[in-house]
């Protein structure tokens, strides 16, 4: 099982100093992969609650953003071996066709390092903001993947649906990973996972205990084996969200929270359910809140794995 890490494009540790020193520090690590994540803004009075609090108020990390492809192409300047993600860009705030170009430039000058990590969102306010439609994400993202795709894939390329519109046209930059960057979706609801099935790489789960996910999992499997694709060729990346504690926490603790020794616990379960990479995402705990913190636990978290 590979392990990655999460770069610090949210919250206050992530400047251009301090990006530069955890990618470089990451990779001198032998961590395997670097991951960003997506965010918009922060609404004052959210119109979709934030689960996660009482309040319904996003964490206060969220306020401070750099751009998860901007973040990733200026690391992939200073690295050379390790792979660059996404977990995730929200398919309704983006024009696949404009996505597409980016996500080749950054494959190009990254010498086929990029991994794409995508989902449907769920912030009513970010979606009103980007024009979006909470109704038609799902429909949108069948489309949007195929446009990918098309362009990736096929030169002149060519797509006609009823969300996007590609005339045939040729477009030879084409990224270095053949046939296209591996593309994981997260996702939870049925639809979502067989979409994952059926049109996506691999599965990038989040807060789902072991058991739980090696079950979603094998429905994946199955349903990629009833659409004529290879189940062996579906890959899990598991996102790790941490919360680190001094003393053990009790069974009802949420996944890669507690102590160091249960944080290893999660990691073990991760690798028997067959989980094929986990990184891990710091953002929210206390102890990670400045660059010094972000990379001391780094090291600790290397030397755990």
């Amino acid at each position: 099982m590979k392990i990655g890490f999460a770069l610090p494009n949210i919250g206050l540790v992530g400047t251009a100093d301090g990006v530069s020193q955890v990618a470089v520090r990451a990779e001198a690590l032998g961590y395997e992969s670097l991951w960003t994540i997506e965010r918009l803004l922060w609404p004052v009075q959210p119109q979709t609650p934030y689960p996660a609090a009482p309040d319904g108020l996003l964490p206060e990390p969220y306020k401070h953003i750099l751009d998860p492809l901007d973040t990733l192409t200026f690391v992939a300047a200073q690295t050379k071996t390790i792979a660059l993600g996404t977990s995730v860009l929200d398919i309704p705030y983006y024009n696949p066709v404009m996505l597409a170009r980016r996500l080749t430039t950054l494959d190009q000058l990254s010498h086929g390092r990029l991994r794409l990590g995508l989902g449907l969102g769920w912030s009513k306010d970010e979606m009103d903001a980007a024009g979006a439609s909470m109704q038609q994400r799902g429909a949108r993202a069948d489309e949007f993947l195929q446009v990918l795709k098309a362009i990736w894939t096929t030169n002149p390329a060519e797509f006609h649906g009823k969300f996007y519109q590609l005339p045939k046209s040729y477009i030879d930059h084409k990224p270095v990973q053949k046939p296209h960057p591996p593309i994981y979706m997260a996702a939870f609801a049925p639809a979502a996972l067989k979409r994952v099935a059926t049109m996506a790489d691999g599965w990038n789960p989040v807060a789902i205990p072991p058991d739980g996910m090696a079950q979603m999992f094998g429905s994946i499997k199955q349903m990629a084996q009833a659409a004529g694709r290879d189940p062996s060729s579906l890959r899990m990346v598991v996102r790790a969200n941490l919360e680190i504690t001094d003393k053990p926490l009790g069974k009802e603790r949420m996944i890669f929270t507690g102590a160091m020794e249960q944080i290893q616990e999660d990691l073990l379960a991760c690798k028997r359910i067959g989980a094929h990479e986990l990184f891990f995402d710091p953002t929210f705990y206390r102890g990670a809140q400045t660059l010094h913190g972000w990379l001391a636990l780094m090291e600790q978290v290397r030397k755990l794995a």
